[in-house]
């Protein structure tokens, strides 16, 4: 008796030690995401311009990445880029204008149907009922700063007054608290509007930013001088292009007083967001900026144009990274939330933006190009005990990869047509990710800011960026011995074979992620169809046609 009860537990002892661990918990998933976002303007990266403590503390904890870009950058095709985990050529979402195509499968819907609650506060860009979705209540495409309308899943539209970061904070915190469901893993996408343009800051933010002076960028007065065509003929000139009224802050009364001349729809811009605020936001708003105006009209007329580039340069970066002072502290609360309720040992945190900025470099603003400013984008992820704190990677990255990263992590098979890659080897850096080089492709021309067509194939060492449509031209830059791409070395003969090779990869590229000139030239003649009809903003019906015209008697 004694012998085989001996035996029952010596037999019990082997089975417990061979069955295979309990699966581990699938990770909640919380994506913040900013618009507009500038890698430069994030002092994990750099912190000449602010200091971001509590995004840092994202990266502190997990990786920042120093190569992740987007595929497309402009907001809404990157946002259904990072939906879809497909290129902006086969999730249909090329640009603002084309609607994005709701029959998609999303990540968030293939999360929902495997058991994760689904949530998502702040900036979508398109659609009102996104798909995948328990609760959402999102901005009526780009939303407003100042006391903003929200679409909602369960209470139809509603109007909250307040400044639109601490509001979407407040909604996800709400979410948080009161209904996340606490037996199962949740995803969590946390989107704000700011930095977006017109860049208007919290009251509370209105001392410490219009008072104080940032460092110019070295190439402020690019003459564009060693490149294309492109970049000479872009519309997004910090002196020319940016509005005075609508981007910075001078009173449409001013403006009269001094005859200076509004660029674009300023004084409407201006009006429509006055129109927003109540009587004691505008009167701390005019009170605020009254100093600014006030001294600017008895400036005015004795500035050169270096004088106003610099000034309207000021005026930009107060107000845009006044904005950012309202993410980093309202993040800082969802960290806070997070840690004090213990929910940071599962779960994933990323922050980043739907794409760069240009902050000043080569005297812009803006994104669209294939530019480093614009294409880069900020990228920190962390998950506790699976990510090494402090953790730097270079890898070439995309918002290409979100979807079949969050997949991945949740143990559900991608779709087919995905075409991003896991980021898991990455975070984990088990040194099996593979990828030397990523594709993009930026469609919206003629539009507003005039940046042509192009694509282009990026690693960390070059890029080459093929412009089409109304130019015809190539660019190749070398990243390491030139990181501002002042200088275009396509027709240099001492990079004949780096180019040569190039030629052969991006081919490769483009037929991996069947991309082809057909396709482009398919939405080219369906933005020109809309443009005739008056359908598209920035064209007019006119020019459109004379396009379609020429476009008859070749390519």
């Amino acid at each position: 008796m004694l012998l085989r009860l001996f035996v029952c537990f010596v037999l019990f002892l082997l089975w417990g030690c061979t069955q295979p661990p309990a699966s581990p918990a699938r990770p909640n998933i919380v994506f913040i995401m900013s618009d507009d976002h500038a890698y430069q303007a994030l002092s994990a990266y750099s912190d000449h311009l602010i200091q971001t403590p509590n995004i840092d503390r994202i990266a502190k904890i997990g990786m920042r990445f120093t190569n992740a870009s987007v595929t497309n950058s402009i907001c809404a095709p990157s946002r259904a880029t990072i939906l879809t985990g497909k290129h902006s050529h086969l999730n249909g979402k090329v640009d603002n204008h084309f609607a994005f195509d709701s029959s998609n499968i999303t990540f968030p819907l293939l999360l929902q149907q495997s058991g994760y609650q689904t949530a998502m506060f702040g900036k979508l860009h398109f659609g009102n009922n996104p798909e995948g979705f328990d609760e959402f209540k999102i901005l009526p495409g780009q939303g407003a700063y100042w006391n903003p309308e929200f679409i909602t899943k369960n209470e139809g539209e509603i109007k909250v007054e307040g400044y639109a970061t601490d509001i979407i904070t407040d909604f996800t915190l709400d979410w948080l608290e009161n209904d996340r469901n606490e037996k199962d893993p949740f995803l969590l996408m946390y989107l704000h509007k700011a930095p977006h343009r017109s860049w208007y800051m919290a009251e509370r933010h209105y001392d410490q930013f219009l008072n104080q002076t940032f460092p110019e960028p070295s190439t402020l007065f690019d003459n564009y001088e060693g490149r294309g065509n492109a970049a000479k003929e872009a519309e997004m000139s910090i002196l020319h292009h940016m509005g005075w009224s609508g981007d910075n802050k001078l009173f449409p009364e001013v403006m009269d007083e001094i005859n200076l001349n509004e660029i674009g729809y300023d004084k409407i811009r201006t009006e429509m967001t006055m129109n927003r605020l109540t009587p004691e936001q505008k009167e701390k708003y005019i009170k605020a900026y009254t100093p600014i105006n006030e001294e600017f009209k008895i400036s005015y007329h004795n500035m050169s144009d270096e004088d106003k580039m610099r000034w309207k340069y000021q005026r930009y970066m107060q107000d845009y990274l006044g904005t950012i002072q309202a993410i980093d502290e309202n993040v800082g609360r969802v960290l806070d939330y997070l840690e004090a309720n213990n929910l940071m040992d599962n779960t994933l945190i990323v922050y980043t933006s739907d794409q760069g900025f240009y902050l000043g470099e080569h005297g812009w603003f803006d994104k669209r190009f294939a530019y480093n400013e614009s294409f880069k984008t900020p990228l920190l992820m962390a998950w506790k005990d699976h990510i090494r704190p402090g953790s730097v990677s270079d890898e070439m990255v995309q918002n290409l990869d979100f979807a079949q990263t969050f997949l991945d992590l949740a143990g559900i098979s991608a779709p087919e047509d995905m075409q991003g890659e896991s980021l898991v080897p990455v975070l984990t850096e088990s040194g099996t990710w593979k990828r030397e080089s990523v594709y993009y492709h930026y469609y919206e021309y003629p539009a507003e800011h005039m940046v042509n067509r192009h694509y282009a194939l990026v690693s960390k060492d070059y890029k080459l960026i093929h412009y089409y449509f109304a130019l015809d031209e190539w660019e190749l830059y070398d990243r390491k011995k030139d990181p501002q791409e002042l200088n275009n070395v396509y027709e240099n003969p001492y990079y004949k074979e780096v180019r040569e090779k190039l030629h052969i990869e991006l081919k490769e590229l483009r037929k991996k992620y069947k991309d082809n000139d057909t396709l482009s030239k398919e939405y080219i003649d369906r933005f020109l169809e809309d443009a005739a009809q008056g359908k598209v903003f920035g064209l007019t019906t006119t020019r459109a046609k004379e396009i379609q015209e020429k476009r008859k008697s070749g390519p």
